[in-house]
């Protein structure tokens, strides 16, 4: 061992780093780990499925309800200074799973985790993205607490609106499901070249015209009464009610505006002798899926397919498809639906959790997302 002379003496003194500096073997790239938000085994199903292709294990916690119905979260080993994925389907019980969400980022936060990217393939509030009336913007709001929790990225599928990535303090990586469910239509459906695109609203007409010019197929757009648009009352134009009682200008007179009067039902395209396949994001309640198949059979379709990315199927919906001219609906796995599934054998599922695990590799390790948004364009 080296000898230093120390005022005036002969001492033994080491020159190895001090004990402070000798956690710098640990500075090389942190671990990460995978959680999931809810314990129950339907919501479990896919993050399992993300940690087998990943070669990882699904990380040791405990969610549950107390008897008061409190949420409580037990992370059961550590995690300091990894990236921690956190996933988070979203069952019938929507605002307990947000819970979940926030107390498992808060408490990771407080156990110095690196980074808290949570992995939510449908996100939920997404249609309450604008002002409705004397409403409020919640999908905002939810943002909002999802950054105060501790949240520094989300990995997302299809958000309701894109625009909806504008809400975020923080980064958002919007995946699509098209790429999968085109890949179904080209292999599941006989005779998919007979096939023709179909919009169910004018407003859904973009994501059907991408799916269309991706299969070189033809395109169909319904309108008319049977579509109930949810931007009619998203915008806030009648608030406030119309009133002919002024204060203090009495003298103002604005125009009237005239009400919308929607047109008998239209299918603009010809879909006689083909078969039909209505694109959307979301189906959920089925009332106009079911409408449409209707009219679609009237025109002549001889077979009707339904192509969602979140299968959310609401109420009675599975009943509703089963009595339907549908012939099958195509939904993939972002959405917890099995029991669904056993009561109607037409609902089909596409798994989307081999996107969703090379999205936690590239973002832990640092590399581009480009290769998952490739021939994506800004309408898809």
């Amino acid at each position: 061992m080296p000898i230093r002379r120390v005022g005036g003496h002969r001492s033994l003194v080491s020159l190895t780093p001090k004990l402070s500096y000798g956690f710098k073997m640990n500075v090389s790239r942190s671990g990460y780990r995978v959680f999931s938000a809810n314990s129950s085994p339907a919501c479990t199903e896919l993050a399992k499925k993300i940690t087998e292709r990943l070669g990882v294990e699904l990380g040791k916690s405990v969610v549950y309800q107390e008897s008061n119905t409190e949420t409580r979260v037990d992370v059961k080993e550590s995690v300091r200074g990894q990236d921690i994925f956190i996933i988070q389907t979203i069952p019938r019980d929507v605002n307990t799973a947000i819970m979940e969400l926030l107390v498992m980022a808060y408490a990771l936060k407080t156990n110095c985790a690196k980074n808290i990217i949570g992995v939510l393939p449908y996100f939920p509030y997404s249609k309450q993205c604008k002002m409705r009336k004397r409403g409020s913007i919640v999908c905002k709001l939810l943002t909002s607490m999802l950054a105060k929790a501790g949240l520094t990225h989300i990995i997302t599928m299809d958000l309701h609106q894109k625009e909806i990535q504008g809400f975020f303090s923080f980064p958002v990586d919007n995946l699509r499901a098209s790429p999968f469910l085109i890949q179904y239509i080209q292999e599941e459906i006989p005779d998919y070249r007979n096939a023709i695109i179909v919009a169910k609203s004018p407003s859904a007409a973009k994501r059907a015209q991408s799916y269309a010019e991706r299969l070189r197929l033809g395109l169909a757009v319904m309108h008319g009464e049977a579509n109930h648009s949810e931007s009619d009352m998203a915008d806030g134009r009648h608030s406030p009610p119309l009133s002919r009682t002024t204060t203090g200008h009495t003298g103002l007179e604005l125009p009237l505006m005239m009400a919308k009067e929607k047109p008998p039902i239209t299918v603009v395209g010809d879909v006689g002798g083909r078969i039909a396949i209505i694109v959307d994001d979301i189906i959920d309640d089925v009332e106009d899926f079911v409408a449409a198949a209707e009219i679609l059979k009237e025109r002549g379709a001889y077979k009707i397919y339904i192509m969602a990315t979140h299968g959310l199927l609401s109420a009675d919906a599975p009943r509703l498809i089963e009595e339907s001219a549908i012939d099958e609906v195509v939904v993939t796995n972002t959405v917890p639906h099995e029991v669904q599934k056993l009561q109607c054998p037409k609902i089909k599922t596409v798994d989307v959790s081999m996107i969703l695990a090379e999205a936690i590799r590239r973002i832990h390790n640092g590399e581009s997302m480009a290769y998952l948004f490739r021939n994506i364009a800004v309408d898809d």
